[in-house]
């Protein structure tokens, strides 16, 4: 409970802050339907509205306060409504047999796992490759990670779009590739620099150790360097699958896929309902903390076959 306890105060927080800017992101809109309802609202008339500050709407119509909570189509919805909306579209789907229609969000969120797992594996592949290739040679660690570091400088929605034309240039069908594609982008980079920092953290007088007992450079790597990196390369990876999911996201927007967290996104976007946008943004955020969660356990585990207490 004591380590709950810091959790819990946050969100609670979070969830007061989200509740007061409720109003002042609504009042607007919940002013414009109680005027088409013919109630009176003050200061009158459209034309001045939007010239008077969003504190004086709230001081001077304080009984319409309480519609700003219940729009169809608020510009910040509560918590209950995201919340409501997520069950609508996953939990409620479920029960009747749905899950995995295409309007339900564990099927969008399905479609968007397969490619960051995709994405995933082949960042963290790159990226300890390109560690070791880093650590064993002068030559791969003066050009490697200067280009590395350039490579994250470039926006992703920026290249996004080239990474999409080049896969249909050259061939590849889908929009699954194009988005692992992207999802490795932003990957492997974390991985790679957490992996070269694991695998140089031995100290010398350890590696001069091992030289004393003739031990190879294979032996070197699998007995001494591997596992010392092991709680850096856990690190990065849970950096790393964050940024995988953000990756898809972002490649799933401009593909015009209509599956995926993105497509949801998107689609919301373009039919003007926040809901569905807010709904999707946190079912991306619940399964970014699934991911994130169960390699914690995946490392809590695989330290204490080693011997190391996390």
């Amino acid at each position: 409970m004591r380590r709950m306890f810091p959790i819990l105060a946050v969100l609670v927080a979070l969830a007061a802050a989200w509740y007061a800017a409720v109003a002042p992101m609504n009042i607007r809109t919940a002013l414009d339907q109680a005027k088409r309802a013919g109630a009176v609202v003050t200061p009158e008339g459209a034309r001045v509205r939007h010239e008077v500050s969003v504190w004086r709407l709230l001081a001077a119509n304080s009984e319409h306060i309480p519609a700003a909570y219940s729009l169809d189509r608020p510009r910040l919805p509560t918590p209950g409504q995201v919340a409501g909306e997520l069950w609508k579209t996953t939990g409620e789907m479920a029960l009747r047999g749905r899950a995995f229609s295409k309007r339900s969000l564990l099927y969008h969120g399905w479609i968007t796992l397969q490619a960051t797992l995709w994405g995933f594996a082949l960042g963290t592949t790159l990226g300890i490759l390109g560690a070791i290739a880093i650590v064993y040679s002068r030559v791969a660690d003066m050009s490697l990670m200067p280009w590395a570091i350039i490579s994250q400088t470039i926006p992703i929605v920026a290249l996004a779009p080239m990474i999409i034309v080049l896969s249909s240039q050259v061939g590849v069908e889908g929009r699954g590739v194009p988005k692992a594609i992207i999802s490795a982008y932003l990957c492997y980079f974390p991985v790679l620099v957490g992996m070269v920092k694991g695998l140089r953290s031995p100290a010398p007088s350890q590696l001069d150790l091992l030289k004393t007992y003739n031990a190879s450079a294979r032996q070197s790597f699998f007995k001494l360097r591997l596992p010392a990196s092991v709680p850096y390369l856990f690190a990065s990876l849970k950096v790393g699958i964050a940024a995988a999911l953000v990756g898809t996201i972002v490649g799933e927007l401009p593909t015009g896929a209509i599956s995926g967290l993105g497509a949801r996104i998107l689609i919301g976007d373009q039919f003007g309902t926040p809901l569905a946008i807010w709904a999707a943004l946190f079912a991306a955020a619940l399964l970014a903390g699934a991911l994130v969660t169960l390699l914690d356990v995946i490392q809590r585990i695989t330290l204490r076959r080693m011997g190391v207490h996390p």
